[in-house]
């Protein structure tokens, strides 16, 4: 018999912390899940990644955006949308993947304990439950999965009623006629092309002159282009010096260090996120934190106390819902010394923009910076049956192929789909596939993913001109 009430507890129930109690119970582990909310998915499913990729979809779809190139910049599915039809798909799809996530836990036996969730010491966590009672749970392994939450600059006033964060502003009663979006990272870039697409006057401000640096740049600037051409107005290498609220409530006034004043109904302040280790009771146990409070571990998750990992946004960087379930499931596995060998693939990341956008591998700026030899293969929708069909005319895809060795460096996709295609690239990549492999596979037609073979032709032809193959 175990000294402690669980083998394993995850505090958080969003995918790491799911996939990390799933994987010890899998394990024939007792496990459970603490979570303060009173309902299972996490930042997730309830606030995040599952709201906000549904809104899109509801925006997409009521906008009649993608029908727009076929049937005239006037088309819309209905012609006044109002926040309660693009909410009601939200929170129809938050009510099935609850369900989804409840059923699956209750299958593994999992307990799930809702109440918030502190350290008393290495083994032991006081939950303090919603109905004013508290409970201590002994366990022998931790995981922290807590996640993030908005960064609040500190001059900045949020009364998430017109200056709102990312967690609220799918909370807003009514559509803004205007909206001031300050940041241009992945969430602020998201929600501007979101709500520009239903018409909303949209001023993206960043104090960066590039948007989302980790993108290709030639990516960056179709999405530039793209979101110009919605209506959006970009305000880059502009800082933010000031937020207030206008004296009547109706709208608010932001300033800018070049003496330029923006006012809109409402502002969304996208700052970025930081790690949610407040009142977790970390100071009792000693474990070490780094910036914004993200939590440092190891290559493993395990933090500097031996029994205590830590998986997902809580750690920081990639922050994705996809590897925070894969580091959830590696952190239990490694709690029970399960012997795994883990081979390092090609990450790939998705924003969801309208356009869309997704990428895997080098960009070609990483490819100049170490001197890599690499040619670009290049395939704009437009050339593609299946993209005329659809009505996507500005979508492309790019290839990075290495000049020597032929290999696979890197794909780049903005356009519909663009999430779902990166993982034809990442596969040729991760099983050492070459460009030749993309010029004799046969794909479907029509369809999105023969854009894998019109950039390697169009590669093709760059290195037959070169004389190299």
């Amino acid at each position: 018999m175990t000294k402690y009430d669980y083998d394993l507890v995850a505090i958080g129930c969003g995918p790491a912390g799911q996939k990390a109690a799933l994987q010890a119970a899998k394990l024939r582990k007792k496990t459970a899940i603490i979570d303060e909310r009173e309902v299972v998915g996490g930042i997730c499913t309830n606030i995040g990644t599952i709201p906000s990729k549904s809104f899109r979809e509801a925006v997409i779809y009521l906008s009649g955006y993608r029908q727009r190139p076929i049937y005239g910049a006037g088309y819309r599915v209905k012609s006044k949308i109002e926040m309660q039809d693009l909410t009601y798909r939200c929170a129809k799809i938050i009510g099935s993947e609850v369900e989804v996530i409840r059923a699956q836990l209750m299958r593994n036996n999992v307990d799930v304990i809702f109440g918030h969730g502190s350290l008393l010491d290495e083994h032991t966590i006081l939950v303090k439950k919603t109905d004013g009672t508290e409970e201590k749970i002994t366990s022998e392994f931790i995981v922290i999965a807590v996640g993030a939450k908005p960064y609040h600059p500190e001059n900045i006033v949020f009364n998430q009623r017109n200056i709102l964060d990312s967690d609220y502003i799918l909370t807003l009663p009514e559509l803004p006629k205007s909206m001031i979006v300050v940041g241009g990272g992945v969430i602020g870039v998201e929600y501007a092309t979101m709500f520009a697409a239903l018409g909303v006057a949209v001023t993206l401000v960043d104090g960066r002159k590039r948007l989302l640096s980790f993108i290709d740049e030639e990516i960056v600037e179709s999405l530039k282009y793209q979101m110009r051409s919605n209506g959006i107005t970009l305000r880059l290498g502009e800082q933010v010096t000031k937020v207030k609220e206008k004296e009547d409530h109706s709208g608010v006034i932001i300033e800018l260090s070049s003496g330029k004043v923006l006012v809109a109904d409402v502002a969304l302040i996208s700052a970025g996120r930081v790690s949610a280790t407040t009142n977790l009771g970390l100071e009792n146990v000693g474990i070490e934190l780094g910036e914004r409070g993200k939590i440092i571990v190891d290559e493993n998750f395990r933090t500097n106390v031996k029994n205590i990992f830590a998986v997902g946004d809580v750690i920081g960087f990639p922050a994705l819902a996809s590897t925070s379930a894969h580091q959830g499931r590696l952190a239990a596995l490694a709690a029970f010394d399960f012997k795994n060998t883990v081979k390092e693939y090609a990450l790939p990341f998705g924003i969801y923009s309208i356009p869309e956008i997704s990428m895997v591998g080098m960009t070609e700026e990483e490819a100049t910076e170490k001197n890599i030899p690499y040619e670009v293969g290049v395939a704009k929708y437009r050339d593609c049956a299946k993209g005329v069909i659809i009505g996507d005319m500005e979508g492309m895809m790019k290839i990075l192929i290495h000049r020597k060795d032929k290999s696979l460096l890197g794909v780049h996709i903005i356009g519909e789909g663009a999430s779902e295609l990166i993982h034809i690239g990442q596969t040729v990549m991760g099983l050492n596939g070459t460009l030749n492999y993309l010029l004799d596979v046969v794909f479907n037609f029509p369809t999105l993913a023969e854009s894998y073979k019109i950039a390697a032709y169009n590669c093709f032809n760059k290195l037959t001109a070169a004389e190299e193959l």
